[in-house]
């Protein structure tokens, strides 16, 4: 039998910050050697470009780490049972392995769980770097570098998330969180890219708003969160065939049990066995839900299309290009019993969507607040114009 354990070990935090340190700065030093001489915005920029590759690259891996079920490769947090590296636990991964030859525990799930938690750690202290960069130079970037400390504290908020995951033992509502939260850091991330680039999309037929964009992307956050649930909940296959689901236009559901957020992984509300039906609800609230979102960018997309700018065409191309990888993703999900090729493409588009959509709308602020700026301005000379300064006492009208 597996020997107890402390889910919380702090012993070997020092050595994971220090290993994560190592890691930093092999992607540190090569993007040091590519600006060297770069004006320090340009350097700025260049930095939280490689950050959000990293940050990609860090949801792919995440989700690989859900779907190979190894979330609890390592049951305990922030090390795996107390030691920095698999390597280290040989004989309790072992013990468990040998007591569940089937659990959550194994050394290759052990090595998926501590691979993302290196990234993650990673990723923090190269996000440290920017802000504290962006604090020091502040006098010379044409934005507040509040968006690197937002990213920062976000950042930590997603280390805690990261713990609950494990010591909650995969909490489908903390799993879920744990995914939004990631689209946020993306999101955060992004911001802080454009406003060290400073490129307004200016288009000279624009009618789009800032707010029209803002609401596409929280439709997509929204369809984003019922696929974690989905995920979260292993209700991909509860609907075999596509359009039907199980052979049925409507078939039976129990959104009920399903979208009872306070409970359980496979359990209702009340510890009993999560039903088939409940399943059904989950999967089908994301498929049903995606065709607004379909509309939405596509909307949106025939919108950037007329704009008569050739930056809006070349966001319209990226989202169309990325709403058709979804849907074919998607698809092959269904289609192809949940090929974990399909699932990590599934999870690298959404990420990429928010992504582009953050950029959008950061552009089109900066666009409009230059448009504020330019025609401020010429409003107080038309004012100025229209009623003259009255004429000192005793002087002459003219």
């Amino acid at each position: 039998m597996e020997a107890a354990h402390a889910l919380i070990d702090w012993n070997p935090l020092l050595r994971l910050l220090g290993l994560a340190a190592v890691i930093a700065l092999l992607p540190l030093s090569w993007w040091w050697l590519r600006q060297r001489g770069a004006p320090l915005p340009r350097k700025l920029a260049a930095l939280t470009a490689l950050i959000l590759f990293l940050t990609i690259d860090l949801i792919v891996v995440g989700s690989f780490t859900r779907l190979s079920d190894s979330g609890l490769g390592c049951p305990d947090w922030p090390g795996c049972y107390g030691e920095l590296s698999p390597f280290g636990a040989q004989a309790e991964i072992s013990a468990a392995q040998a007591a569940q030859p089937t659990g959550p525990v194994t050394v290759g799930k052990a090595w998926i769980e501590m691979v993302h938690r290196y990234l993650a750690m990673a990723v923090g202290a190269l996000i440290l770097v920017a802000a504290v960069m962006g604090w020091r130079a502040r006098a010379q970037l044409p934005h507040s570098p509040w968006w690197g400390t937002a990213t920062l504290f976000w950042v930590l908020v997603q280390g805690a998330f990261g713990k609950y995951t494990v010591t909650l033992k995969l909490y489908p509502a903390v799993v879920t969180l744990h995914l939004l939260g990631a689209m946020v850091l993306l999101a955060l991330l992004v911001l802080q890219h454009e406003s060290f680039r400073a490129r307004p999309l200016l288009q000279a037929r624009q009618r789009l708003a800032p707010v029209w964009v803002a609401a596409v992307l929280a439709v997509l956050v929204m369809q984003i969160a019922l696929g974690g649930w989905v995920s979260t909940n292993y209700a991909v296959l509860a609907c075999q065939g596509f359009p039907a689901c199980n052979g049925q236009w409507w078939p039976q559901m129990d959104a009920a049990q399903g979208f009872t957020l306070l409970r359980h992984l496979g359990q209702t509300g009340q510890g009993t066995a999560l039903s088939f039906d409940a399943l059904v609800a989950i999967h089908m609230a994301h498929r049903l839900f995606a065709v607004v979102v379909v509309l939405a960018l596509v909307a949106l997309l025939l919108a950037l299309r007329r704009s008569g700018d050739a930056t809006g065409r070349r966001y319209a191309l990226a989202l169309g290009g990325l709403l058709l990888w979804q849907l074919a993703s998607g698809l092959s999900n269904v289609v192809l019993g949940w090929p974990l090729a399909a699932a990590l493409a599934h999870s690298a588009g959404a990420a990429l969507l928010v992504a582009v959509l953050t950029s959008l709308w950061a552009r089109l602020r900066q666009a409009a607040d230059v448009t504020a700026l330019a025609t401020r301005p010429r409003t107080a000379s038309v004012r100025t114009a229209a009623n003259p300064p009255a004429a000192p006492h005793g002087a002459p009208a003219s």
